[in-house]
């Protein structure tokens, strides 16, 4: 698969773009920290299927991504996805984001509103610093929670039971997802994300989460969607923090239906 080089760093990614490009409408996929591209497998075929070109990539800091230039200040999430819908010439496209590549959605979506036709954003802490979202997760989220083993803590038990294998192959793709850096590596968002950010939004979002997730439980990201104007917010029965994953197929029909919705 190719690498995008885009500054200090080339990432990897897939694209299904093909003889009919200029007729499907590009979907860009955000991985969460717990992933990298292979974790979209059970999306590409369903969203190839209803007609739309689908593009992936490991972000900085993930999977088989290169950074190049390790002296260079890291930058944010959202100028890297700005610097690789230039290089594949996106215009405008559907932003779908899981956990943290909700929070990088939800900060390119505000600075780049141009580019974004629909951004739909499942399993995400969202990001948001206002105090009383924090106090909120604060008190759903307490230190016990955190410190679980990462598959209690992101797979719902109901699918635990009843696939071992996708948790297998779930572990798999997390386990070689994430680069060993160091803090100063790390990357932040271009701006704090604050309410008052997202109730300035004016791009069709979907908000999702799934039943049993215990790390951005419908009650957060329903408080979340509650500050976007227009929003749109579903919840995907007994699924946990990997509800794309553990329910593709409720999942990607939520998000189908919601970006038809939208033409680019």
């Amino acid at each position: 698969m190719p690498y995008a080089d885009i500054p200090g760093v080339r990432l990897w990614f897939t694209d299904t773009a093909g003889m009919d490009d200029d007729k499907r409408t590009p979907v860009v996929f955000l991985h969460a920290a717990s992933g990298n591209t292979d974790c979209w497998v059970n999306q590409e075929p369903v969203f190839i299927a209803a007609g739309y070109r689908c593009v992936a990539y490991d972000r900085r800091n993930w999977g088989r991504s290169e950074v190049t230039e390790t002296k260079a200040e890291p930058g944010s999430a959202a100028d890297d996805l700005e610097a690789f819908a230039d290089h594949l010439g996106l215009k405008r496209f559907h932003l779908v984001a899981t956990a943290l590549g909700g929070i990088v959605g939800l900060d390119y979506t505000v600075e780049y509103p141009e580019r974004v036709i629909s951004l739909s954003v499942s399993s995400s802490f969202t990001g948001v610093s206002d105090a009383s979202y924090m106090e909120v997760q604060t008190r759903l989220r307490p230190p016990e929670i955190s410190n679980l083993p990462i598959v209690l803590r992101e797979v719902g038990p109901s699918y635990r039971v009843s696939s071992p294998e996708g948790v297998a192959k779930w572990l798999e793709i997390e386990e070689a997802s994430r680069h060993e850096i160091t803090p100063e590596q790390g990357q932040n968002a271009r701006s704090p994300m604050t309410f008052a950010r997202l109730e300035q939004m004016k791009t069709p979002v979907l908000m999702l989460t799934g039943g049993a997730d215990l790390l951005s439980p419908p009650t957060m990201m329903k408080i979340v969607a509650d500050h976007i104007p227009g929003s749109s917010f579903g919840v995907v029965p007994e699924a946990g923090h990997a509800a794309f994953w553990e329910q593709s197929e409720a999942w990607n029909k939520l998000v189908l239906d919601f970006i038809g919705e939208y033409e680019g």
